[in-house]
């Protein structure tokens, strides 16, 4: 059984709080080569080697315009060249946390997203409070539709040297917010008074797994240093409803021959979900054109 840091069961400590934080899922000799390749990969970025950047001042995609980067995106394209990145995201302790976590198998999972997290270089960056898949502005009846939605998936950042970036509201995975709640994401987003707001502490490491209908934000500091693996799973149940969020990231780049070719074979099953996840989305979407066109 998987543990947190606290001694809690992993599984049940998501289910309650939304988020658990887990120790030990790089394995010592990986740590020195996933440093090794994420500096290089921050220098490609920084320098404008590598386009697919964030950019301060635009805390979600598109990210156009800006020179000042505060994550890279797509750590798993072949352009790049980092294969020790595939080897982790695919290596059994992840799969493993991962599949209990979801308490699927592992034949079940679905590949998704794998980017990183960067301290800028030139200005702190706040993003503000949000919840990834849900809008601030809906209605409150649409916002618990949303929410009852079984979630299909986990995301997780992972630390490659000790930071304490990102915030969350324990258990604000799965409800509706108060009213206070309401107005801070809406009308001051960036406030660092949200009511029971807790900030994050990992070690190098360490890694936080959390359900991104969980209250959250993140403060990137120039002067503290941050790498921090950002990536996510999904499983076959329900990982149709996973395809916007993860989609918007512009991942054409995974249908290529040569993408397939770098994947460990752990990978292999979790990107033919994937793929069966993007042929079903797109059904759904042309459906839904249809039916829309004929109304």
């Amino acid at each position: 059984m998987l543990y947190s840091i606290d001694g809690r069961p992993a599984h049940d400590a998501m289910v309650e709080d939304g988020f658990v934080i887990i120790d030990n899922l790089i394995k010592p000799e990986l740590l020195g080569p996933l440093r090794e390749a994420a500096e290089r990969t921050i220098k490609k970025a920084r320098a404008g080697e590598w386009k697919e950047r964030r950019f301060v001042g635009t805390p979600f995609p598109p990210w156009d315009e800006g020179t000042d980067v505060w994550g890279v995106q797509h750590l798993l394209h072949p352009d790049l060249g980092e294969p020790v990145f595939a080897e982790w995201y695919g290596s059994e302790e992840m799969i493993n946390a991962v599949c209990e976590l979801l308490q699927v198998k592992p034949e079940e999972l679905q590949l998704e997203l794998f980017n990183m997290l960067i301290n800028p270089q030139d200005s702190d960056f706040d993003l503000p409070w949000h919840r990834d898949a849900i809008k601030p502005k809906v209605p409150e009846d649409e916002e618990r539709e949303r929410l009852n939605i079984p979630h299909f998936g986990t995301q997780w950042n992972t630390a490659l040297y000790d930071e304490s970036c990102l915030f969350v509201v324990p258990a604000s995975h799965n409800r509706v917010r108060t009213a206070e709640e309401r107005d801070i994401t809406i009308n001051d987003p960036l406030s660092r008074k949200m009511p029971g707001q807790l900030q994050v502490h990992l070690k190098a490491g360490q890694t936080v797994f959390y359900n991104n209908n969980i209250l959250h934000r993140a403060i990137y500091y120039c002067a503290n240093k941050r790498v921090t693996l950002h990536a996510s799973f999904g499983s076959t149940e329900g990982g149709h409803h996973r395809a916007a969020n993860i989609f918007q990231h512009g991942l054409d780049w995974m249908n290529e021959d040569r993408f397939v070719k770098t994947l460990p074979p752990s990978m292999i099953t979790p990107y033919n979900n994937l793929q069966t996840m993007s042929k079903r989305a797109q059904l759904e979407k042309q459906q839904k054109a249809a039916v829309t066109a004929s109304a």
